[in-house]
């Protein structure tokens, strides 16, 4: 080799680490030979770049067919759909035969080489070649030197590498995971404390340990915003959710240390039941929203840090939260409302506090100002006017909770609100309705209601029971009589519907 090949190839070499923020994946024993990547960088993800004397054509061949293969395998490692690489070959002088068709552009499999080659008289033309795929390329002049600038060169880029390393390694290891661990243990105590007291999957179980549920927040009881982040429906939801906040929980906490870290879980957690307070009526629960926070945390780091996001884990991060989020859309039962609050939350939560030891006064101050008007938006949505998702099933559950503590005017109120802001009742609603008015003596609009509720639902034998006895205390007795059978057809076993039934037979 030539001084003036050693500062071509370690001037490019220098360019595409310090300039074009390259990582040096592999340099061998005799420093003749790199492998290069940057994946935001898409036309040019890896660079091979080497340094040989090329004679014939056939060593350029040869040079081209290695490239292919280790595009193939690092491609199938990676698990990337398609690679374009660089092939880019520095040699004294050109083959001396013909050799222009093994620098062409070439496909094999789902990986497309380019190879440019320089040589000690043909800098300008590869110069070009560079430039059409990278977003600039060196001047011919910074390629003019000897020995000492070749050496420079190489010190230079080795040197950057180190450093390089070192920084990324304190970004990654800035904090060690405390609280990770710490609510990965309240979630398993919760979920056997609620085990203990009936199951996990009951219903009242999760209500008395403040799973999400929007009559009671509506009612005044705000804890149910960060509450359901520890409670868990089912041994398998609490595995899942473990399990990732494990793997996330530890990269995010070493990223942005402990405080960070515990401010980015309890936001996005409490962002994810806000969202899910305002679109989905359902009880629900689960560490799920607070763990898209922390997604919504990495893709803070991709957004401010994209080079080394995506040199790192970006795309194995982005797929996954795409693959989570169409689970969401498309299995039911999922609070797909909760994951994306939470990624939402996640994402400016870390953009309030940014990176530990670096401040960005002006951007946090952005950040705090959006987080706090969505906040606060969100909160008068479903507080003032009524936004809240609420549906029948809720609001049914929360008047038989009011009916069987003996409240029954709270559980009166309750429906009535619902039925007063356009809800859509069900049978139970109008039964409920029914049952408190036959209590208050209201019979007229007792009857009304348990009418409403066999009309939506044919086959509701307490309602046709209850009908029974109040067309009995007004004298109706063949209307009394006709809804008795009707309770009887559809519970035939029950007792109290067949003697009340053959009583208003006899009479």
């Amino acid at each position: 080799m030539t001084a003036q090949t050693d500062v071509i190839f370690w001037r490019l070499a220098y360019f595409f680490v310090v300039e074009q923020e390259y990582t040096l994946a592999r340099l061998n024993q005799d420093r003749n030979e790199m492998l290069l990547e940057n994946r935001s960088l898409k036309e040019a993800s890896i660079i091979r770049l080497s340094r040989q004397n090329l004679g014939w054509a056939a060593e350029l061949r040869r040079t081209v067919e290695k490239t292919v293969w280790i595009g193939e395998k690092f491609r199938k490692q990676a698990g990337i759909r398609k690679l374009s690489i660089l092939n880019v070959v520095v040699s004294p002088y050109k083959p001396v035969d013909e050799f222009l068709p093994f620098i062409k552009p070439i496909e094999s499999g789902k990986t497309k080489v380019l190879t440019v080659l320089f040589t000690e008289n043909e800098v300008a033309e590869p110069l070009q070649q560079l430039e059409a795929v990278l977003p600039q390329a060196p001047e011919q002049r910074d390629f003019d030197g000897g020995e000492d600038e070749a050496a420079a060169y190489e010190r230079a880029v080795l040197s950057h590498e180190v450093k390089r390393k070192e920084e990324e390694r304190r970004f990654f290891h800035y904090g060690k995971p405390f609280f990770t661990y710490l609510f990965t243990a309240v979630n398993i105590i919760m979920f056997f404390l609620m085990t203990f007291f009936g199951g996990s999957t009951n219903t009242q179980v999760l209500l008395q340990f403040g799973a999400k549920f929007n009559p009671l927040i509506l009612e005044g009881e705000w804890w149910r915003f960060i509450t359901p982040i520890f409670l868990h429906i089912g041994l398998l939801h609490l595995l899942m959710n473990s399990m990732a906040l494990y793997y996330l929980g530890t990269a995010v906490e070493q990223i942005y240390g402990r405080l960070r870290f515990l401010w980015i879980y309890l936001f996005s957690g409490f962002t994810g039941s806000l969202l899910s307070f305002l679109l989905t009526p359902n009880l629900s629960a689960g560490a799920s929203g607070a763990i898209f926070g922390l997604f919504g945390a990495l893709l803070y780091f991709g957004v401010t840090k994209p080079k080394l996001f995506f040199r790192t884990m970006g795309m194995n991060i982005l797929v996954v939260i795409g693959i989570n989020l169409a689970f969401g859309f498309t299995v039911p039962g999922i609070d797909n409302a909760g994951h994306i609050g939470g990624l939402i939350g996640g994402f400016l939560a870390t953009g309030v506090v940014h990176f530990p030891k670096k401040r960005r006064w002006f951007q946090q101050a952005a950040f705090s100002a959006g987080a706090l008007v969505l906040v606060s938006a969100g909160l008068f949505l479903g507080f003032e006017r009524g936004y809240a998702a609420l549906d029948a099933k809720s609001v049914n559950m929360q008047a038989s909770k009011e009916l069987e503590a003996g409240n029954h005017e709270e559980a009166e109120r309750v429906l009535l609100n619902f039925l007063q802001n356009n809800g859509e009742p069900t049978a139970e609603t109008y039964f409920h309705l029914g049952f408190i008015e036959a209590k208050n003596g209201s019979l007229e609009q007792a009857e009304k209601h348990f009418r409403e509720a066999v009309s939506l639902r044919s086959d509701f034998p307490e309602a046709h029971f209850n009908l029974a006895l109040i067309y009995s205390e007004q004298g109706k007795r063949s209307k009394a009589a006709a809804s008795a059978a009707e309770a009887v057809k559809y519970a035939p076993g029950e007792q109290a519907y067949q003697d009340l039934a053959n009583k208003l037979n006899n009479e």
